[in-house]
């Protein structure tokens, strides 16, 4: 098997102020990369994900630290599967915490419910702009989203 390309942002952000080293850790985050190292961090390679990593790049350096933009592949297929399900069982974390409060609205109605939805809905597609490798418990958040939304029971497997 052989691995997909990556890409990488190699970074050092000076400590002070901390603001934008704060700013840049979020985005990074709000991004869903794979953190590889101190300051090295990795995304699968498309163009919206070139794209958001520079834009990082761009940040840090306005911040007055380092960046460089990199693509590069994993030397082993395992590698890449360890990255990977790092990646995936993070965001697996973050479907749960979607599942679970789509079960703790399910006692709500009228527009409390409506509004639960809607919040959900909105974290739920945030959760898959950063989701390149679905886990199991995607669908299940999915399903516990529905359920809210038609007034059924909101039943779902939280491991």
């Amino acid at each position: 098997m052989s691995t997909g390309e990556w890409v990488l942002l190699s970074y050092r952000v000076p400590r002070e102020p901390s603001t934008p080293r704060i700013a840049i850790w979020r985005n990074l985050k709000r991004l869903g990369v794979a953190q590889l190292g101190d300051g090295l961090v990795g995304l699968p390679a498309d163009a919206r994900t070139r794209e958001s990593l520079e834009w990082v790049a761009d940040d840090v350096l306005a911040a007055g630290g380092s960046a460089s933009v990199w693509l590069a592949r994993p030397a082993s297929a395992a590698q890449e599967r360890d990255l990977a399900g790092q990646m995936a069982a993070a965001r697996a974390s973050e479907y749960e915490k979607v599942t679970a409060q789509a079960q703790a609205a399910g006692a709500l109605t009228g527009r409390d419910r409506d509004a639960a939805v809607r919040r959900l809905r909105a974290e739920l597609h945030r959760i898959r702009r950063r989701d390149f490798f679905p886990p199991p418990q995607r669908e299940i958040a999915q399903q516990a989203i529905r359920d809210l939304a038609t007034g059924a029971p909101v039943i779902g497997a939280v491991s």
